[in-house]
């Protein structure tokens, strides 16, 4: 596996490459990301990945110099997936001056869920995605459903720009308790990691209410983040939206069988978790 930095270099290695899968991550690699890599050899060679802590993404009060950094790990792991190109630059190869132009997603799917609880976040996820597509240029790229929002946001993005690259979204890896896996599931304590699973537990409760023709979605959605609650968790929200949109279904969408999918965030002590769950 090579490793560079630079983003002259990784032009000239990837040069002539028309089938390139580029899996992008932030490190602190596990299961969930390692399972991405495999979907994208199904779907081109060479198989490049990136690690890089994109500062534009964390908000004021999300630290970013804590952000957990296991580098050579991380290679040790991409090395046994057979990774061609593992691109890991520095904040001066991908910043070498302000990043001034930056990628705003519309407001009405920028701003919700994610985007209201962390303001600016999919303003830096698009801009660090645009950025790296423009290096690897790839004709394919993965990322995973566990970030449901931020997979509907690049996809769009990508659609109507008119970007070169297909956009493919991987099942949510998941440990045998359910729980998604997730590099913030290292910041939990042993307790609470044996209540983590509760998150997914309760979405599928909301799943089957759902399912079973719960008439009030609203009322549902409340009564899941009381579940959460009464159990020592923080909900930011348990939402259920249309899957084509994030938006919340009216009554006629809901009774006519419109595809669904519900959302959650919530601490658990001080980690934040998210999950969703298609219905």
């Amino acid at each position: 596996m090579k490793i560079i930095s630079s983003i002259d270099d990784l032009r000239d290695q990837l040069s002539g490459q028309l089938r390139t899968a580029f899996v992008p991550t932030m490190g602190n690699l596990h299961e969930g990301h390692l399972s991405l890599m495999r979907l994208a050899r199904k779907h081109g060679d060479p198989v490049v990945a990136s690690i890089f802590v994109n500062r534009l993404q964390f908000g004021p009060n999300e630290d970013f110099d804590k952000y957990p950094r296991t580098f050579q790990a991380d290679v040790e792991k991409l090395e046994k997936e057979g990774v061609y190109v593992l691109f890991a630059p520095t904040e001066k190869d991908l910043y070498p001056e302000p990043q001034e132009y930056r990628v705003q997603p519309p407001d009405g799917l920028g701003n919700i869920l994610e985007g209201e609880f962390r303001p600016g976040f999919f303003n830096g996820v698009c801009t660090v995605v645009t950025k790296l597509f423009s290096c690897v240029q790839p004709r394919v790229a993965v990322f995973g459903k566990k970030d449901y929002q931020q997979l509907m946001i690049i996809r769009n993005m990508a659609r109507q720009f008119a970007m070169p690259t297909e956009i493919i979204g991987a099942e949510t890896f998941r440990a045998d308790d359910g729980l998604a896996l997730s590099s913030r599931n290292g910041y939990l304590s042993t307790e609470e990691r044996l209540e983590a699973p509760f998150l997914y537990q309760t979405l599928n409760w909301v799943a089957e209410q759902t399912r079973g023709g719960h008439p009030d979605l609203l009322a549902l959605e409340r009564a899941a983040m009381a579940r959460l609650a009464e159990r020592g968790w923080k909900p930011d929200y348990v939402s259920i939206r249309k899957r084509m949109n994030l938006q919340a279904p009216t009554a006629d969408e809901h009774a006519a069988g419109a595809p669904l999918v519900v959302l959650a965030a919530a601490k658990l002590g001080n980690t934040r978790l998210i999950d969703n769950l298609e219905i």
